[in-house]
């Protein structure tokens, strides 16, 4: 027998890792999962930011704990998975959010800003599928979330121009294909979220470029808005979307039709 609506969206019992998980939309995201039911495993670089989100998560209710981590770093990485299954006893739901950017025109760019940005943003979702991945075989069940972007759909003559975050963000979308081809008969579902413009402290500098030309040219005719992420984040989450995996849903008001 089927599962009724409420049922194949409720994550109750199920535990989720959210990295830069402490601000902006991985925020958004993982206080979307905690309202579903999930447990939460946040982690951020800075325990300022972290420590304070979890204890208003803590406040609001929710299941939830925080572990600084550089997902750039194999260690901390395996660190905070073992935490988390040494406190929840599972990893059912990973969401790669954690990002950075440099912008400078191709020619101008820096080989270590280039190098940093791919370490975090491909490299570290690499990583940490990889650590929560090994869990997720053990129990044959699990969904990986990797937030890739635009940027790795489309560029724009106008800028901004940030080579290694493009680049990044379309070889995140190459890694959801093949990580969903490798392990989807094993259990585990692989999919990407694409956002479009939304305010937060990576993006701001980049929306003050960009947001006359969107009211002007988008579909929807507006920046994002907080909470936007919540739905697509709890589909793919969820037994909502068993039958879906590989995929990357932009959440871009249009931006790319």
């Amino acid at each position: 027998m089927s599962k009724n609506v409420k049922e194949l969206f409720d994550l109750t019992g199920k535990t989720a890792i959210v990295t830069g998980g402490s601000r902006g939309i991985g925020k958004e995201m993982a206080e979307a999962l905690a309202e579903a039911g999930a447990n939460l495993m946040l982690c951020a670089r800075r325990a300022e930011w972290l420590d304070e989100t979890v204890k208003e998560f803590e406040g609001k209710g929710f299941t939830a704990a925080g572990t600084v981590c550089d997902v750039a770093n194999a260690e901390d990485v395996q660190t905070v998975v073992d935490a988390t299954v040494a406190k929840f006893g599972s990893v059912d739901i990973l969401i790669n959010n954690a990002g950075i950017s440099w912008g400078a025109m191709p020619e101008d760019m820096p080989l270590d800003q280039w190098q940093k940005v791919i370490d975090v943003n491909l490299t570290g979702c690499f990583l940490f599928a990889q650590a929560a991945g090994r869990e997720m075989l053990k129990q044959n069940s699990g969904s990986i979330i990797n937030i890739a972007s635009i940027a790795g759909l489309t560029s724009s003559a106008n800028g901004p121009f940030y080579a290694g975050y493009v680049a990044s963000k379309a070889g995140l979308i190459g890694l959801t294909r093949e990580l969903a081809a490798s392990w989807g008969r094993k259990g585990i579902r692989v999919n990407a979220i694409a956002p479009g413009f939304f305010h937060s402290r990576l993006a701001d500098a980049v929306i003050d470029i960009y947001e006359r030309s969107i009211q002007e040219n988008n579909v929807i005719p507006r920046v994002g808005d907080e909470g936007e992420l919540k739905g697509v984040t709890i589909f793919l989450a969820s037994d909502a979307s068993s039958y879906v995996t590989g995929q990357t849903i932009a959440v871009d008001g249009g931006m790319t039709v």
